[in-house]
């Protein structure tokens, strides 16, 4: 059941990260909307919808509206008729980089918005007159569009200052990993008992201990030897994943529908995969927004990894500096282009950010703080470090552009190991993203 706002308003969502002031999200929002990325075990779009209400409209950047309307037709996309059928009731604005902006959003009124401390809009309940035309200035790219509601910033309480957080870089998914996994386990384990989703008798042989909850979905496979260790937070495993024999899960932690927790896999606290990943070795701390492969073993700790990632055998990162020092990075520009400055991020463990269709050969190793953008092919001996520009192909022999028509070849045979093609808006977008467009 649908959670609601007090006065029942349609929500809007926008993702206003090609105007809000110093976001470079590269290379995770480089073939998605910012709603869309993998947070915890949900989207902050699913968590909007599972929360407040479906949203009637998603405004996105311009840029991203074709492979948007590709991946879901519904709701509408950059449409400002859409508010034309909730005629003059008013509408709750969300923003799309705000992981757990619904907790803001809950708590305003009528004419009311809620600030983040950068001054971006969170959240803001107005008329539909004053809605269109904060949409449609974002829209033209307007660089700070704010409606004319009265505005106020957040408390010092701990809930307050991460429902009004949003994000700017992309080491800030793991900044907001653990505040995420624990509100969605909180609320989708009960969500799935109630809807008499129970977990199923266990095989002999599987164990599991701790007193916080385990979920089970009736259509998931679990092998005897596998253990569930709920001592340290909830355990969720989805329909039709797969829990292999030898398998640790330490929870906090949740496994996506039709992944595969392969043979004696260590699962640590703080990771959430995604849909129809493979995982094998160690893995802590790690989202993966799904379709992706660590099917080896070798270490994998406070990271993001994107869609059709594939690792090679013994690749493993470093997610802690030998200092125990803060950890600095480097974000690439907007659409994936070079790299910034260096930046302290805040993070004492950091791993690495790899963008969607990033490729390593076996033996890898990957720096702390490491950024790979998109389509990135690493055949390196000496360690990956650093932030690497989209489509770079990275050998003994030094770094080169990965020609287009060669990357498109490999991602579409991988995306058919999945019976998936790519559309035209979905290719159009892979090669807007190289330095020429070609």
């Amino acid at each position: 059941m649908h959670g609601s706002t007090p006065f029942s308003a349609p929500v809007v969502v926008f993702d206003d990260s090609h105007v809000a002031s110093d976001v470079r999200l590269a290379p995770v929002n480089d073939l998605r909307e910012a709603g869309e990325i993998r947070t915890g075990f949900l989207t902050t779009l699913e968590r909007l919808e599972r929360r407040l209400s479906p949203p009637v409209a998603r405004f996105v950047p311009p840029d991203l509206a074709r492979i948007t309307r590709e991946r879901r037709a519904e709701p509408p996309v950059n449409e400002l008729l859409a508010l034309d059928r909730v005629g003059n009731r008013p509408i709750l604005l969300v923003n799309a980089r705000a992981p757990l902006g619904y907790l803001a959003a809950r708590s305003v009124k009528p004419g009311e918005g809620v600030l983040a401390a950068d001054g971006s809009l969170v959240a803001a309940v107005c008329e539909a007159p004053t809605a269109a035309a904060f949409l449609r200035a974002l829209l033209a790219g307007d660089p700070a569009p704010l409606p004319p509601v009265q505005t106020r910033g957040v408390g010092t309480a701990a809930h307050e200052v991460v429902a009004a957080r949003v994000l700017h870089r992309p080491w800030h998914v793991r900044a907001m990993r653990d505040a995420c996994l624990s509100d969605d386990l909180a609320h989708e384990i009960p969500l799935r008992l109630a809807a008499r989703q129970s977990t199923p008798p266990l095989p002999a042989g599987v164990t599991v201990v701790g007193r916080h909850p385990v979920f089970i979905h009736p259509a998931a496979s679990i092998f005897p030897s596998a253990v569930v260790d709920a001592s340290g937070g909830p355990v969720l495993i989805d329909e039709h994943a797969t829990v292999r024999p030898g398998s640790i899960l330490i929870g906090p932690c949740a496994i996506g529908i039709h992944s595969t927790v392969l043979d004696r896999a260590v699962i640590r606290p703080g990771t959430a995969i995604g849909p129809w990943c493979k995982v094998a070795g160690e893995v802590g701390g790690t989202i993966f927004q799904g379709f992706a492969n660590k099917a080896h073993d070798g270490y994998l700790g406070d990271s993001f990894v994107g869609e059709w990632v594939n690792l090679g055998a013994g690749t493993t990162n470093s997610n802690l500096l030998n200092t125990y020092g803060e950890i600095v990075a480097r974000p690439l520009e907007r659409s994936a282009g070079p790299a910034g400055s260096n930046e302290r991020t805040g993070e004492t463990f950091l791993g690495c950010v790899l963008g969607d269709h990033v490729k390593t050969a076996i033996g890898t190793r990957i720096m702390t703080g490491s950024i790979v953008g998109t389509g990135t092919m690493f055949a390196g001996s000496l360690p990956l470090a650093g932030t690497v520009p989209a489509y770079s192909w990275i050998t003994d022999a030094g770094s080169k552009a990965y020609r287009f028509d060669k990357f498109l070849e490999v991602a579409q045979a991988a995306m058919a190991r999945r019976n998936i093609k790519p559309g035209p808006a979905y290719v159009e977008r892979l090669k807007s993203l190289t330095a020429n467009g070609s």
